[in-house]
């Protein structure tokens, strides 16, 4: 005789219509008053018992509202709504096109509860074929938040995502630097031009370019105090950058620098030929760099301008980024032998190490100092 089945395990029945079995369960009701009502279904008694206890363990866990046919797309549509508030407009520019580039058609249609680890590794493993590290570890990340915020919403049970690792990705675009006579060939080129002051001052100080369109005259001393003890040279007040709220990127990044003459010689003319500029359309922002109107400078714009001029030196104008002038500054002082602990105080690096990781191809590896002295101590 067949075990009665115990009050609150649920039902068990044969559709003829769908030929397949029926498990239901009640799960209490909604706030409207409706009964709760979840079903499995499969072709033998085995498979629909399965999946009766998984709807009672979701239930026992917690997870009374999530649906089983929710989809990965659906929460990452949901992430991308309503996860993503006060963040810097470009960063949920780039995560919504990352989202809606790999994420979502590659598995969007995917039950979010039958999502696999297996699943994101292949996932991984497919776009790393074409696709930097960097790249992936931005697309492991979203994909890990997406599922953390359905988490919390009672809409799966785990994050499968934490349990995979990001693997090896394309070889990205090299960091490269200038040369000193590559340099002195760009100084040259943008001479004259709406950009050389922001070329110059960016190779001769390391400011971020972020931080350069952000540069207002109120944060740039031309003249400097010379009769203070200790005397105050030029400089600029590298305070604020284009970032979201305004801050620098990290706390050591707000730095107060000292100008090379060849910068203050380039931000005298820079000031006059602004103020000539000045026509009907200016809107006054105070900003060192500016657009035709006074508004900030894109960061496109300044790409754009930036090659412009490459394309007047001997370099290939597609290779080269305004980036690279940061690099270049960070080259150019070690090879002049300034310490690494000089280099990563005035590019605004929160440790040596950061300067080492990224700039590692312009430090100078061989340390000299051991040999000299050693030298002198042991003289033949």
């Amino acid at each position: 005789m067949t075990k009665r089945r115990s009050k609150g395990d649920g039902g068990l029945h044969w559709d003829d219509k769908r030929q397949r079995w029926i498990a239901t369960a009640s799960l209490g009701f909604d706030p409207s008053g409706k009964r709760i009502v979840k079903r499995g279904s499969g072709k033998t008694k085995t498979e629909a018992k399965n999946k009766l206890k998984e709807v009672l363990r979701d239930y026992e866990d917690g997870l009374i509202i999530a649906p089983g046919d929710y989809t990965v797309g659906q929460a990452a549509n949901d992430w991308l709504t309503y996860g993503l508030s006060g963040l810097d407009q470009n960063t949920v520019t780039t995560t919504t096109i990352l989202c809606k580039t790999h994420i979502i058609p590659a598995l969007g249609k995917r039950r979010l509860r039958e999502l696999s680890a297996q699943d994101v590794d292949k996932w991984l493993a497919e776009k790393a074929k074409s696709l930097s590290t960097s790249t992936l570890s931005r697309l492991h990340s979203c994909l890990n938040r997406i599922i953390k915020r359905a988490m919390a919403r009672d809409k799966v049970r785990r994050n499968v995502v934490e349990l995979c690792r990001v693997p090896q990705g394309r070889k990205g675009r090299p960091s490269k630097s200038l040369t000193m006579t590559q340099a002195e060939e760009v100084l040259k080129a943008s001479g004259g031009r709406n950009l050389h002051a922001y070329i110059v001052v960016s190779l001769l100080t390391g400011a971020r370019t972020e931080e350069l369109r952000a540069l207002c005259w109120d944060h740039v001393d031309l003249v400097g105090h010379p009769d203070a003890v200790p005397s105050v040279p030029p400089y600029i007040a590298v305070w604020r950058s284009v970032r979201n709220g305004g801050d620098t990127k990290t706390r050591k990044s707000r730095r107060t620098l000292a100008l090379p003459a060849r910068c203050v010689d380039a931000l005298i003319q820079q000031r006059a030929a602004q103020q000539e500029d000045q026509g009907d359309g200016w809107s006054e922002h105070g900003l060192v760099f500016a657009s035709t109107s006074g508004t900030e400078l894109d960061a496109a714009n300044v790409r754009r301008a930036f090659r412009r001029v490459i394309k007047r030196t001997s370099l290939n104008a597609a290779e080269w980024t305004p980036r690279e002038l940061r690099h270049s500054f960070v080259s150019l002082l070690s090879d002049a032998g300034t310490p690494l602990e000089e280099i990563s105080r005035l590019v605004g690096h929160s440790s040596t190490a950061v300067t080492e990781l990224v700039y590692r191809k312009q430090i100078r590896p061989v340390l000299q100092e051991g040999a000299v002295v050693m030298d002198r101590i042991f003289m033949k």
